[in-house]
C-alpha cells in the first residue's frame, strides 16, 4: 500500500476534510478506522508514498477506538500528515496525541493539521464547514505536505499544541436512542463503529459500548435515532461562549 488515507469519520466531517487534502495528493487508497470488521494488523504501507491519518476530536482527545486500531497498523516510515477535525470549539490534546501515536506505529509525521468541520452534535456550530475558504486553505496545506514528503528525512521534529499527560476524557453521557418511528432496518447496527447496536434489535443502544460518535443519528434513513432534545438545548446554552467566532484551521510542520 502506497498513497493512503486512514480515517475515522463517523458523521462525515473528517471525510470532507480528508477528501480535499487527498485530492491534491493523489491519494486513492482508503482505510476506514470505523469499520469493526477490518483486520487492521494487515494494514502496512510500503514507506515510499504519502499518508494521511484523520480523526475527530472527542472532548479534546482522539477517540479511543481509533487509537486502538491505528496501533495495529504499520506505517513503515511513510511520510504522513496527521489531521484532527474539531467542531469550532477546541481540539486541546487531540493533535499531540494523534502525532505521538502515529509515530509509535511507524509513520514519519511531517505535518500536523487541525481543521474545522460541522459539529457532530450541535450542528449549528461550524455549519457547512469546510466551506470554500477552508477548501482553499486546505489545498494549500496539501501542497506543503507534498513538499515535505518529497524530502521526509530532512523534515525536522516539530511540536504541536497540546499537553502531556493528556486531559482526562471519560466519554459522553449523550447516547442516541431510537423512537417509535424506527423501522428496524438495521443500517445503524451494521455501521456502528463499536457494535453498540444489537443487530437482532436495532432499536436498542448498549450504552456501555456507545462512544457517542453520532453515526447512527447521521445515517438513519427515517430520522428515528435522536438525542434528547431538552438536553441538547441545555448543552447549547451552557457552551454558547466557547463556540463563539469562526475558529481557524492550523498547520504545523
Amino acid at each position: 500500500m502506497k498513497n493512503c488515507a486512514l480515517q475515522f469519520s463517523p458523521t462525515g466531517g473528517v471525510k470532507r476534510v480528508m477528501d480535499i487534502l487527498a485530492s491534491e495528493l493523489s491519494i486513492d487508497g482508503q482505510v476506514d478506522l470505523s469499520d469493526p470488521e477490518t483486520d487492521f494488523s494487515e494494514v502496512a504501507l510500503d514507506g515510499d508514498g504519502v499518508c494521511l491519518i484523520g480523526v475527530p476530536s472527542f472532548g479534546g482527545r482522539v477517540p479511543g477506538i481509533a487509537i486502538e486500531r491505528l496501533r495495529k497498523t504499520n506505517g513503515n516510515g511513510s511520510a504522513t500528515a496527521v489531521v484532527c477535525v474539531f467542531g469550532n470549539r477546541a481540539y486541546e490534546d487531540t493533535l499531540l496525541e494523534l502525532k505521538t501515536e502515529a509515530e509509535a506505529a511507524g509513520y514519519k509525521v511531517v505535518a500536523a493539521i487541525a481543521a474545522v468541520a460541522e459539529h457532530s452534535i450541535m450542528r449549528q456550530h461550524a455549519k457547512n464547514r469546510p466551506d470554500e475558504a477552508d477548501e482553499l486553505e486546505l489545498r494549500g496545506y496539501a501542497k506543503e505536505i507534498q513538499r515535505l514528503a518529497a524530502d521526509k528525512d530532512k523534515a525536522g521534529d516539530f511540536t504541536v499544541p497540546g499537553n502531556s499527560p493528556y486531559k482526562s476524557y471519560g466519554g459522553s453521557s449523550l447516547k442516541p436512542k431510537a423512537d417509535e418511528s424506527c423501522l428496524s432496518c438495521g443500517l445503524c447496527a451494521e455501521k456502528c463503529p463499536v457494535q453498540a447496536i444489537p443487530k437482532d434489535n436495532p432499536a436498542l443502544t448498549e450504552n456501555e459500548k456507545c462512544i457517542s460518535c453520532m453515526r447512527c443519528v447521521a445515517i438513519c434513513p427515517n430520522g428515528s435515532r435522536k438525542l434528547d432534545e431538552q438536553t441538547i438545548i441545555a448543552l447549547t446554552q451552557a457552551t454558547k461562549k466557547v463556540f463563539e467566532g469562526r475558529k481557524l484551521n492550523e498547520m504545523h510542520s
